[in-house]
C-alpha cells in the first residue's frame, strides 16, 4: 500500500500522537509566516510568552495588507513588526515587496517541509510540495518558539486531474468547479491531495491557485507533488539547489477520490455572496460591470498577468470599466516590465497597483455603491470589498480580461476557439530582494519599538465549572470572521484590543458591544449561538479575542470552522455544538443559559447539557475537544495554560 504526500511529510515531522484519522498529533514546524494584519498581535504574544529568540528554522514577517499606511497606526505596526522580526531573528518583507503568499512561494517555500502561517491562505505554498497550513496567531507564536502544532489527523481526499484544459479555461475554473462540488461547509478535517496525468499541464502558479482557494472550502491544506514542474519553477527563481522530489505513490489510500477531467471544465463564476455559489459564466453573462480587479494571492503571478495582456494587447478597456491590476510581488512587477506585458496592460487602459493585498481586503479599489465588481480573488462575502451593497463575482483572469473589453460579464469563449498565447515566462527571474531584509541586515540593535497604539494583551481569568450566561447574539449560517470583527479601515486598531473590540459584530448588530459590556459588568458570561459554518474565512484571531475581551465565554453552533475553533480555545472560549439540528431554534438572543459540572461533562462522565433558564428547557450538546484543549479552556487560554503547565 502506498503513502500519501501528507503522510510522508507528517511522518518526518511527527512529535507526538499516532497517524490515525481523528487522533491528535503534534507536528514540528520548519517555517513560520506573519503578515501585518495578524503579525503585531503575534509579536505581543511572543513578548507575553517570554520568548528570547525564534527556534523555528525560518520566520518571515510581511507587510502586505495596509501598505498605503493611511493612518499612523499602520506605520507604527509596521515598525513594530520590523523591530520584532529583528529581535527574534527573522526576515522582514517591507511594504511594496509583495503579497506574502506569492513572495513565500518564490523565495522560501520548500518541498517536504512544513509551514505555519498566521493567514488562512498559507496553503498556497502547498503548490510546491510543502505542508503549509493557516492558523491563528497564537499557534504561530508557539511554533516560532519551537513548540509543535497540534492538529487532528485529517481525512485525505485525492483530487485526480485528467486531460488538459481547453482554450479560455484556467485553474480558477477548476477550483470553482471543486467549490461547487465540495462547498464551503463540512471540510474542516480534510486535506486535498492532487495527482493525475493532468498535473503535467499545470504550472506552479496554476497549482497555487488551486491550493489557495482550498481555504475557501475550509480544508486544512492542499498538497501537490514536487515534480519536474516544481523543479523548473525553483530554477527560474534561482533556487534549484533546494528542490527535492516528492511524488504521489500510485497505490496511496485516500478516504475518497474526486476525478476532474480538465478538458470538460468550462468558464465558471462564483456569484455573490459566497465562493461556492458557482455557475457557468454563460448563465449570467451580460451583466453590466463597472469594476474589474485582477490580482490577489490567488492570481498575481507572471502567467496570469501575461494571459490578461495577451487579451488586451492592441485594444482598449471599455470606458465604463475601471480595470485594476495588481502584480503579486516586486519580482513579478520587474518581470512584466522587462517582457513588455506591463506596457500592453497600461496601453489598454489598466491601472497598475502596488504589489499588495489591496482590493482583496478593501484597502483601496472599493467599488461604487450598488455596482458589480469582477475579481480574480478568493472571497466575495457581502461587504468584504468595502461597499455593503456591491456585488462581487469571482472569475478567472481570462473571463476578467474579456469582460474588461466588453463592459459586460462575458464568457471568454465568445472571442473564438483560440486565445493568443501569452508572452513566455522569463527563463530566470531577477532576485529583486531590495525590500527583503534578512536577519542581521541594516539594523544597529534588536530593540523593539512600539507606537502609542500598540497595547499590551489583556489578561483572561479561568473558566469556572459552573457557568451562567446570556445569549448576546444569535446568528445564522456562514458567519465569517469579517462578520465578527471587520477588516478594511478597522485593521488599524488590531494592536489595541480594547479599541478594536468596539466594532465586534458591527455588521450584524450595532448594539452588540454595548450589550456585551452590560452583561459582563453584571457578572454574567456572554454566549454566542450560531448556525452552520461559524468562523469561515480569515484566520484573524481577533474574531475570538475581541468577543473574549467583551466577556463571551461560550459559542454554541451547528458547526464551527477549524481555525476559528482553535482560536476560540486559545482564548478560553468554550466551543460547543448542538447535538440535534432542530435545537438551534430553541435558543434566542437574550435567553439566560446555565452549564453545570462542565469539566466532568467534557470528560464524558455525564451528558453535556445546557439549561435554558428563560424557557425552562434542557438542550443536549456535543464537543470535539481533547483533554489538552479542555485544560487550555479552563486555564483561560493558551498563554495562561503555558504559564501554568510550562512548555
Amino acid at each position: 500500500m502506498g503513502t500519501t504526500l501528507f503522510e510522508k511529510i507528517v511522518s518526518s515531522h511527527l512529535v507526538s500522537g499516532s497517524m490515525d484519522e481523528g487522533q491528535e498529533i503534534g507536528v514540528r514546524i520548519d517555517q513560520t509566516l506573519l503578515q501585518d494584519a495578524t503579525g503585531p498581535l503575534v509579536c505581543l504574544q511572543l513578548e507575553s510568552l517570554g520568548i528570547e529568540r525564534m527556534k523555528a528554522e525560518l520566520l518571515v514577517a510581511y507587510v502586505d495588507h495596509t501598505t498605503n499606511q493611511f493612518f499612523p497606526e499602520n506605520a507604527d505596526d509596521h515598525r513594530y513588526l520590523h523591530s520584532c522580526s529583528v529581535r527574534y531573528g527573522g526576515y522582514f518583507s517591507r511594504a511594496g515587496n509583495g503579497i506574502c503568499h506569492q513572495v513565500h512561494l518564490e523565495r522560501f517555500a520548500h518541498p517536504g517541509k512544513t509551514l505555519l502561517g498566521a493567514d488562512s491562505h498559507t496553503p498556497t505554498s502547498g503548490a510546491l510540495g510543502m505542508l503549509a497550513m493557516g492558523a491563528g496567531g497564537l499557534d504561530v507564536a508557539m511554533a516560532i518558539a519551537g513548540h509543535p502544532y497540534f492538529i487532528k489527523f485529517p481525512s485525505i481526499v485525492g483530487i485526480r486531474l485528467t486531460g488538459k484544459l481547453t482554450p479560455w479555461v484556467s485553474a480558477m475554473d477548476v477550483v470553482l468547479r471543486l467549490l461547487g462540488m465540495l462547498t464551503t461547509r463540512g471540510n474542516t478535517q480534510k486535506v486535498l491531495e492532487y495527482s493525475g496525468d493532468g498535473l503535467k499541464y499545470l504550472t506552479v502558479s496554476e497549482r497555487a491557485t488551486l491550493a489557495n482557494l482550498g481555504a475557501e472550502m475550509g480544508v486544512m491544506t492542499s498538497l501537490f507533488p514536487s515534480d519536474d514542474t516544481t523543479r523548473q519553477f525553483m530554477r527560474r527563481h534561482q533556487r534549484e539547489a533546494e528542490w527535492e522530489e516528492l511524488l504521489n505513490d500510485p497505490h496511496a489510500l485516500y478516504a475518497e477520490v474526486v476525478t476532474i477531467a480538465l478538458d470538460e471544465v468550462i468558464p465558471l463564476v462564483a456569484r455573490p455572496h459566497s465562493p461556492d455559489h458557482v455557475c457557468p459564466v454563460k448563465e449570467v453573462e451580460g451583466l453590466k460591470v463597472e469594476q474589474i480587479c485582477i490580482g490577489s494571492c490567488a492570481h498575481s503571478s507572471y502567467r496570469e498577468l501575461a494571459v490578461v495582456a495577451s487579451v488586451l494587447k492592441g485594444k482598449r478597456v471599455s470606458p465604463q470599466v475601471n480595470l485594476c491590476i495588481t502584480p503579486g510581488s516586486r519580482r513579478i512587477l520587474s518581470a512584466i516590465t522587462m517582457s513588455g506585458v506591463l506596457a500592453d496592460l497600461v496601453n489598454a487602459g489598466a491601472r497598475i497597483m502596488e504589489p499588495a493585498c489591496g482590493f482583496c481586503i478593501s484597502q483601496g479599489q472599493v467599488p461604487p455603491s450598488g455596482t458589480i465588481s469582477l475579481r480574480t480573488s478568493n472571497r466575495n462575502y457581502r461587504g468584504r470589498c468595502g461597499t455593503p451593497d456591491a456585488e462581487v463575482y469571482l472569475v478567472s483572469p481570462e473571463t476578467a480580461a474579456v469582460s474588461a473589453l466588453t463592459g459586460l460579464l462575458t464568457d471568454p469563449r465568445s472571442l473564438g476557439d483560440q486565445c493568443d498565447p501569452p508572452r513566455e515566462e522569463p527563463e530566470v527571474y531577477q532576485m529583486e530582494d531590495e525590500l527583503l531584509i534578512a536577519p542581521g541586515e541594516k539594523v544597529s540593535e534588536p530593540k523593539v519599538i512600539k507606537g502609542p497604539s500598540i497595547k499590551e494583551l489583556p489578561y483572561f481569568y479561568q473558566l469556572d465549572d459552573t457557568l451562567t450566561g446570556e445569549v448576546v447574539l444569535k446568528v445564522g449560517d456562514n458567519i465569517t470572521t469579517d462578520h465578527i470583527i471587520p477588516g478594511g479601515q478597522y485593521l488599524r486598531f488590531r494592536s489595541d484590543i480594547a479599541r478594536y473590540a468596539q466594532f465586534t459584530f458591527q455588521q450584524l448588530d450595532s448594539e452588540f458591544y454595548k450589550k456585551a459590556l452590560q452583561i459582563k459588568e453584571e457578572g454574567r458570561e456572554g454566549v454566542i449561538v450560531a448556525g452552520e459554518g461559524y468562523g469561515q474565512g480569515s484566520s484573524r484571531e481577533h474574531a475570538a479575542l475581541c468577543p473574549r475581551f467583551l466577556g463571551v465565554r461560550v459559542v454554541i453552533a451547528l458547526r464551527i470552522e477549524r481555525i476559528h475553533q482553535a482560536n476560540l480555545v486559545n482564548y478560553g472560549i468554550l466551543p460547543l455544538l448542538f447535538k440535534r439540528e432542530e435545537d438551534y431554534e430553541q435558543i434566542e438572543t437574550g435567553d439566560r443559559l446555565k452549564l453545570e459540572r462542565i469539566r466532568e461533562a467534557l470528560k464524558g462522565y455525564h451528558p453535556l447539557v445546557v439549561h435554558n433558564l428563560s424557557k425552562q428547557s434542557y438542550i443536549p450538546l456535543l464537543h470535539t475537544l481533547n483533554q489538552r484543549e479542555v485544560a487550555i479552556v479552563f486555564s483561560g487560554g493558551l498563554i495562561p495554560y503555558r504559564r501554568e503547565h510550562g512548555a
